[in-house]
């Protein structure tokens, strides 16, 4: 069922074809690496795949819009995790996913939404997630910019360890890339 869903998300917005799927792959091996419990790394995976299901209900137009959001188009797509929380707390087998899911775009500094939470008060899979997250939207092709360069995104990411995501799971997301040539 959740696998019919996310193929509904790729339909309504195309560029994130193979996004949840890449981002779930490699979420879970960073949770690997971190030497969590299998459940844990299953939860990672599954959290991970389903991360972005609120943006099915995020016009197209929207999502896809080749410019500039406005402020107004913004706070929409802000509202994504939210719903994908909506959505997964409806059932009490997805329950606990939908936490992490919610907690998806919070920042290490505080500044992330939907709650504003800081630094370990953050699930750790929302953590883990918010890594790989970030650098498989940098690396793929959006309508309004091209996939940025495998050294741009990993400067991005280290540039940003601290204040956007938790720096020990950057520090791992980043060893894994080298050594494993995740492209």
């Amino acid at each position: 069922m959740i696998l019919t869903i996310i193929r509904i998300l790729e339909y309504h917005d195309p560029y994130t074809k193979g996004h949840s799927k890449n981002v779930a792959a490699l979420a879970s091996l960073v949770a690997e690496r971190m030497g969590l419990p299998d459940e844990m790394i299953r939860k990672t995976y599954w959290a991970a795949l389903v991360h972005d299901i609120g943006k099915i209900v995020i016009p197209s137009t929207i999502l896809n819009k080749e410019g500039k959001l406005t402020l107004e188009e913004f706070e929409i797509i802000k509202k994504h995790p939210v719903y994908g929380h909506d959505f997964l707390s409806t059932s009490s087998e997805l329950r606990e996913l939908a936490k992490y899911v919610y907690h998806h775009h919070e920042r290490w500094d505080g500044k992330g939404y939907p709650s504003g939470l800081s630094g370990e008060d953050i699930p750790l899979i929302s953590r883990i997630i918010t890594v790989v997250d970030a650098w498989d939207a940098m690396r793929s092709d959006r309508p309004y910019r091209k996939g940025l360069p495998k050294e741009v995104a990993l400067k991005e990411l280290t540039e940003h360890a601290g204040m956007q995501f938790d720096p020990s799971i950057v520090k791992i997301f980043v060893s894994l890339i080298e050594e494993q040539g995740i492209g």
